[in-house]
């Protein structure tokens, strides 16, 4: 079980018939922070007509909210949130400013508008894959971390950090349901020695 999710952020414009679309896509981890973006755009284009929205929270995208801020209804939130989604992205938010050319675009226009703006965005922007893992931190002489490290390469375990003192400290992210097999490894090429700490399971 895992998520995508963007790394960072990026910006992208597009015109259509003299109108300006500008959209704005960020990694978030709260409503509060994707709100908190949003309102940063509104500061920094005070004078367009529109800032539609959409964010998606959670590991399994449950929280999705969408805002058309003047539109007609589902001509641009809906369109943002379906770009989003559609790349099966969560812990993320959309903004496309709008700047009024003076041309009715119709719903049709304003659907592939606020759409394309977001894919516009979206295109060249980092996604990292988070897979849900046991984090074991466990502490090794160099010769045994050495072992540990080839092992869990072999084995598709991450290690996420180390530490290198009088003895190396691994942090291994295993699946959780591989937990007792990687204390096993653990055990057999410490010949018993190593205590491993079992931590609650995250996203890496």
């Amino acid at each position: 079980m895992g998520y995508r999710t963007p790394r960072g952020e990026r910006t992208a414009e597009i015109e259509i018939k003299r109108s300006r679309f500008i959209a704005r896509i960020a990694h978030v981890e709260t409503e509060a922070e994707a709100r908190a973006v949003i309102e940063e755009e509104r500061s920094l284009h005070p004078k367009a007509r529109h800032h539609c929205s959409a964010f998606v929270l959670d590991p399994d995208s449950r929280t999705q909210r969408f805002s058309d801020d003047g539109e007609p209804s589902g001509t641009a939130g809906a369109p943002i949130l379906e770009v989003l989604t559609g790349h099966g992205l969560t812990y993320v938010v959309a903004v496309v400013t709008r700047y009024f050319g003076g041309t009715l675009l119709g719903a049709g226009g304003l659907v592939r508008a606020y759409g394309g703006a977001v894919s516009e965005a979206l295109d060249g922007l980092p996604v990292e894959e988070r897979e849900l893992r046991t984090p074991i931190v466990v502490d090794l002489d160099y010769a045994k971390a050495s072992a540990v490290t080839l092992a869990a390469e072999q084995q598709g375990w991450r290690i996420t950090d180390s530490e290198y003192g009088a003895s190396v400290r691994h942090t291994l992210a295993v699946p959780p349901e591989e937990v007792e097999r990687a204390l096993a490894v653990l055990a057999d090429l410490s010949a018993g020695a190593a205590e491993p700490e079992v931590g609650a399971a995250g996203y890496f």
